[in-house]
């Protein structure tokens, strides 16, 4: 720690389903392999409105008091002792993790799948709404200044992207279906034409959703309310579902060539009916996406070089006292990404 840093910072409390309050806590104390970041910038995720409306996330539920956030990025402001002190003032985006360093999954490099992962902003570890946070050293990225505060904290959704265009084998000339014109959607199409993908389309009830798709990589937007992805012909090489419904799975599932690849991101229903003897007669590849690995230097080359605009996405900021708005407000038609400011004079 240093002397100029205070002893206490305001975080913004998930107490229980959809009850929020903002408590004055003491800085995080850092481990050896630390360092301590004050945080400029946090996205909103879809996970932190299902705690904050449901106070629970599928097999987690909140029982004790949590803060949300996990999608960050700052400034160092103090290291642990193993950490060399010319990391302080770094600007870095956070790797929201922390594996096991010795499981089995970790020592394989697929360490997001560590059964004893502690993650920001899951039941037992708190999240980014705060004004500092502390995460290992190697998990705080540094970033060009062509990164920008917003970009920082938008490479965690970038990752699940790049996570998913690597499951999917995108590469130059693949046909790629997404299903959700979210971020998550979004992102995902401007991976794939990153990755060379000759046609990328995109399916959304929303009008306002797919118009924005279309300004972000898409090269075809359909609704399907009006059209039937299953009956299309489209044939695609790798169908992404970035919806988590039901329906859009089924139809897409439907939309893939034989032998080609179909990667789950959305979350939705813990269980749905599948079309086997598709799956079957295909051979088609079945995976899903649990966050991601390994993925941060592409994520920070992509939005150096400018091949992913990730600032663009931004349509709304908020401060610790306004996480409540924050997450309401990304029901509203045309909002991409809140972007919630513990520090907004440190941007």
């Amino acid at each position: 720690m240093t002397n100029s840093l205070p002893s206490t910072m305001r975080a913004s409390v998930l107490l229980g389903a959809q009850s929020l309050a903002v408590e004055e806590r003491a800085l995080p104390a850092l481990d050896d392999d630390q360092v301590l970041v004050e945080v400029t910038a946090v996205g909103v995720c879809g996970s932190d409105v299902h705690f904050w409306h449901d106070g629970r996330l599928g097999d987690w539920i909140v029982d004790e008091p949590l803060v949300l956030g996990h999608e960050s990025g700052g400034r160092i402001v103090a290291v642990g002792r193993a950490i060399d002190p010319e990391r302080v003032g770094e600007r870095v985006s956070i790797e929201p993790q922390r594996p096991t360093p010795t499981s089995r999954e970790t020592l394989i490099g697929r360490y997001n799948l560590d059964p004893d992962m502690r993650f920001y902003a899951t039941p037992g570890v708190d999240g980014a709404f705060a004004q500092y946070v502390a995460i290992q050293s190697h998990f705080a990225w540094a970033v060009p200044d062509t990164v920008s505060d917003d970009a920082a904290a938008l490479l965690e959704p970038l990752s699940v992207a790049i996570a998913t265009a690597q499951k999917g084998g995108i590469t130059i000339g693949t046909r790629v279906l997404i299903t959700g014109a979210g971020p998550i959607g979004i992102i995902t199409a401007q991976v794939a034409r990153a990755y060379g993908a000759s046609e990328i389309i995109i399916s959304d009830v929303s009008p306002a959703r797919r118009a924005q798709a279309l300004t972000f990589g898409a090269t075809r937007a359909i609704d399907p309310l009006v059209e039937n992805i299953a009956t299309l012909g489209l044939a695609v090489d790798v169908f992404v579902d970035a919806s988590g419904a039901a329906s859009a799975v089924q139809s897409g599932l439907r939309a893939v060539r034989a032998g080609g690849v179909v990667v789950l991101v959305g979350m939705g229903a813990g269980e749905i009916a599948l079309p086997i003897s598709v799956i079957q007669n295909r051979e088609l590849i079945v995976t899903g996406i649990f966050r991601y690995a390994n993925t941060w230097p592409t994520a920070i080359e992509l939005v150096s070089r400018g091949l992913v605009d990730l600032d663009s996405l931004v349509t709304g900021y908020f401060d610790l006292d306004q996480v409540d708005a924050a997450l309401r407000s990304t029901t509203q038609p045309g909002v991409l990404k809140s972007i919630v400011t513990p520090n907004p004079t440190a941007r």
